[in-house]
């Protein structure tokens, strides 16, 4: 894969899929923004991590459901680093497995805010810099549940992975003329991610993995891989795409 060049800001990146694109873009190349908002150890170990491996990095907190905190990360990243070429939309949680008669407004809005409304946010705010300059990415994190509807009561959550691939399509449409190219990634069944260890029970876990036709739950440097393909060159002639890392769970 050809090397990156230029400042990536990871958001969500303490662990998970986030730690493993934050890694693997700056294994690329790539300088690297760790975004967290509760995580403050684990981003500080990627951050060391990337120092160790001579990458240049450094860790942000943030509540990205509010728009002046996602305005002062952007500009603490922006005064720290110049400038932010490669945005990955990778915070994100379901909160809760809560069935639809039993879902509170106010859960619904937390799960769509979290999900949604925040790389709204990030996309309207860096965004801004890169059409300045000409020039950018951006990678949203969908899911699988965005297509099959996820497990019970996972009903808003699906809801939210669904409008970020309707979000991916449009500012693909409105960014293309600036030179930024936005895709989106939908991972399936990914195993050794806390999401999982919170929302499914490792039997459900177990019998999930079974049926991927590659015969395993994926892992979260698979996923990372191909955050790191949307991000680099190779992928220049992409963009307003959804690829989907599932094994063979969903194909359509």
């Amino acid at each position: 894969m050809t090397s990156l060049n230029g400042v990536a800001l990871v958001t969500g990146a303490g662990a998970g899929l986030g730690r493993a694109s934050a890694l693997t873009l700056g294994q690329r190349g790539a300088r690297v923004a760790v975004h967290y908002l509760k995580s403050r150890d684990g981003a500080e170990e990627v951050v060391a991590a990337l120092k160790a491996a001579g990458t240049d990095a450094q860790a942000f907190q943030g509540d990205l459901t509010k728009s002046a905190d996602v305005a002062s990360l952007v500009a603490a990243v922006d005064g720290r680093f110049g400038a932010i070429d490669i945005l990955v939309n990778n915070a994100g949680d379901m909160i809760e497995r809560t069935p639809l008669l039993e879902m509170t407004d106010e859960r619904f809005h937390a799960v769509m805010d979290v999900n949604v409304t925040s790389a709204f946010y990030m996309c309207r705010a860096v965004g801004a810099g890169m059409v300045a300059r000409k020039r950018g990415c951006i990678i949203n994190m969908s899911s699988l549940a965005a297509w099959n509807g996820g497990g019970p009561g996972a009903g808003a959550y699906s809801a939210a992975k669904g409008a970020i691939v309707s979000m991916t399509k449009a500012l693909a449409r409105e960014l293309a003329p600036h030179g930024i190219r936005v895709n989106c990634v939908a991972p399936g069944l990914i195993g050794e991610t806390a999401f999982h260890g919170r929302f499914t029970a490792p039997a459900a876990f177990e019998n999930a993995a079974k049926s991927v036709l590659l015969g395993r739950a994926g892992t979260p440097e698979e996923v990372a891989t191909v955050v790191a393909f949307l991000a680099s060159s190779d992928s220049s002639f992409l963009t307003g795409e959804t690829i989907e890392i599932n094994g063979g769970m969903n194909m359509r």
